[in-house]
């Protein structure tokens, strides 16, 4: 019997057990990445990764917008028929979390800086993430600075930030730098790599482009806000982020305000009085397109913060709380008595309404939107992990998540064929909708990627019961699946007519091109059967339905027949002296 260590992986002096939050109560620049990571926010569309407001100092600066990415050409050693051709990797867009505050000119540094008080929060039950801290400044003054960062679920465009500064000992003359920096050149504003912490190699890291990426397409500023423009170079895609600002005190204070073609600023200086708060508001605005022209964005941009304007914060704080309330009802798991497993839990658990909540019929990306690591790139997690989660506890976003698979259907079609497959064969790793894997065998060879989206579909359907969307987008993709299948394998006839599967990749990707392997086997029968069974179902319930979708994809009644045969003969590996299944053939 296996025996679990109960030695707790955090240092609970630091990071406290509270069941609802994580909690941070003195910062180290030891783990920076680590905790980047941990307290970064997203929706699912807008993901930003936990870099403090002042810029630095940080790991990896990062803001992500799910399916905004640039292209690259892929070298093969030798190219060979259907490899894939071009490489897709997710971009590091303009960031506007960086709020940057000076006291007597002396910038706050959170790595150097003396704190008499620190405390960060990531609330589960709110979505803020929120930061607390006295520091005793290099004169001896104390300063209360608490900020806030939201990330709406709501308004998938929409951040939301604020900043309160309070001289607690003291007057003094404070900054505070409100800015949107396009660091396209793979450094920060002060020309140091964005990755200060060279880590060993690791193949899950995004490839670095070596040239700019976004190109400026226009900037724009009013009396309170800022708006700048970008194009990607080889993909084409357009982005534009625009943020508002505004500001409370009973301080004199002076606005600045100027946009330049990859940096854009509002500056308060501001005479402050102990005793009198500043609080300043950050509303920004990102909006993605793969052909419009930056200037519509920039519209859209408007228009998101005008409605900010209008509601003010704490109808979106309000609307985020209502939001989660109702994720939580249907997705909480509650381990009693045990705070440290429980606050892990629910910590995961937000994890995935961060990467998949807004997706809105884009991929779940394998990073979420917290940072580049595999690219950005949609795998088979989503469809065999993160659907089935998302399908008992929130069945519009597994909806959303089928239908991308659904809109790339005819990419799919084309890659199959390409390798001259029937059917359509699902991208092993993507964004676009186009395979992106430079590695044939652990990329294109994991067959089981098709297997792996039709069993999705088919669960949706069987917990669900929405048989309209299986009938109408379903049933199409459960059928081209199950064609590539019947056309890949063959059959073999021994003692018994046997049908084989060979020359595939199964989820063990160190053990790659086998023959028969269980787990690709086993998926595709399921596939070739639940495709048959819906089919022949949806034949007898909405016979309208099946003649359009057997018109459309031109099918015949006699595959239905192939595919039933094919899953009844699916040769299925098993040692009669072990009395197990082997992973494939010959393992």
């Amino acid at each position: 019997m296996k025996v679990f260590s109960e030695e707790d992986p955090l240092d609970r002096s630091r990071f406290p057990a509270d069941e609802w939050r994580f909690v941070e109560r003195y910062h180290s620049s030891e783990d920076l990445g680590t905790n980047e990571t941990l307290f970064a926010l997203g929706n699912g569309y807008l993901g930003m990764r936990a870099n403090p407001e002042e810029g630095r100092d940080a790991h990896t600066h990062g803001t992500f917008i799910n399916g905004f990415h640039e292209t690259w050409p892929i070298h093969h050693a030798e190219e060979a028929f259907g490899f894939a051709k071009t490489g897709q990797t997710i971009v590091n867009v303009p960031d506007a979390k960086v709020i940057k505050l000076y006291v007597d000119d002396e910038p706050l540094l959170v790595s150097v800086a003396d704190f008499t008080e620190y405390e960060r929060a990531l609330d589960f039950r709110e979505g803020i993430l929120r930061r607390h801290l006295v520091w005793r400044t290099p004169s001896g003054k104390l300063v209360q600075i608490d900020t806030t960062r939201m990330v709406s679920f709501t308004e998938r465009h929409l951040a939301l930030m604020t900043i309160e500064v309070t001289m607690l000992q003291g007057d003094a003359p404070v900054v505070i730098s409100s800015q949107i920096i396009n660091r396209a050149d793979g450094r920060d504003e002060y020309h140091k790599p964005t990755d200060e912490a060279t880590p060993e190699f690791d193949p899950r890291q995004a490839a670095e482009f070596g040239r700019r990426v976004l190109e400026p397409q226009g900037n724009w500023h009013s009396e309170n806000r800022m708006l700048l423009g970008y194009r990607a170079v080889r993909s084409g895609m357009t982005i534009g982020v625009g943020a508002d600002h505004s500001i409370v005190t009973d301080n004199d204070y002076e606005p600045l305000i100027a946009t330049e073609p990859d940096i854009a600023k509002r500056v308060y200086r501001i005479d402050a009085k102990e005793g009198v708060p500043i609080r300043v508001t950050k509303a920004v605005a990102y909006h993605t397109s793969r052909y419009v022209p930056v200037r519509e964005l920039f519209d859209r941009c408007r228009r998101t913060l005008d409605r900010v304007r209008e509601n003010g914060f704490q109808h979106y704080a309000d609307q985020q709380a209502v939001w989660l309330e109702d994720f939580w009802r249907g997705a909480d798991v509650r381990v009693s008595g045990h705070p440290s497993i429980q606050q892990a839990v629910r910590w995961c658990l937000f994890q995935l309404a961060q990467a998949a909540a807004r997706s809105d019929q884009l991929g779940v990306a394998a990073k979420g939107v917290t940072g580049s690591g595999y690219e950005g790139h949609y795998f088979w997690d989503t469809d065999v992990y993160v659907v089935p989660f998302l399908i008992y506890s929130n069945p519009w976003m597994a909806r959303n998540a089928l239908r991308f698979r659904y809109g790339i259907l005819d990419k799919a079609r084309e890659r199959a064929a390409e390798l001259t497959l029937r059917g359509a064969l699902f991208p092993w790793r993507t964004i676009t909708g186009d395979e992106a894997s430079a590695y044939y065998a652990a990329g294109t060879a994991q067959y089981h990627i098709n297997a792996d989206v039709a069993y999705a579909f088919n669960k949706y359907e069987a917990v669900t019961g929405d048989t309209d969307f299986m009938f109408r987008d379903g049933a199409e993709v459960l059928a081209e699946t199950a064609r590539m299948w019947a056309d890949l394998g063959f059959w073999r006839v021994n003692q018994d007519k046997t049908f084989h599967i060979h020359s595939v990749t199964g989820p063990d990707e160190y053990t790659t091109v086998v023959n028969n392997n269980l787990f690709t086997n086993a998926m595709a029968r399921a596939n070739l059967r639940n495709a048959a069974q819906l089919l022949r179902r949806m034949h007898v319930t909405d016979p309208e339905a099946y003649e359009r979708l057997a018109r459309r994809i031109d099918l015949r009644d006699e595959e239905i027949v192939e595919w039933e045969e094919c899953a009844e003969g699916m040769y299925i590996p098993y040692d009669e002296t072990l009395r197990v299944h082997p992973q494939d053939e010959h393992f």
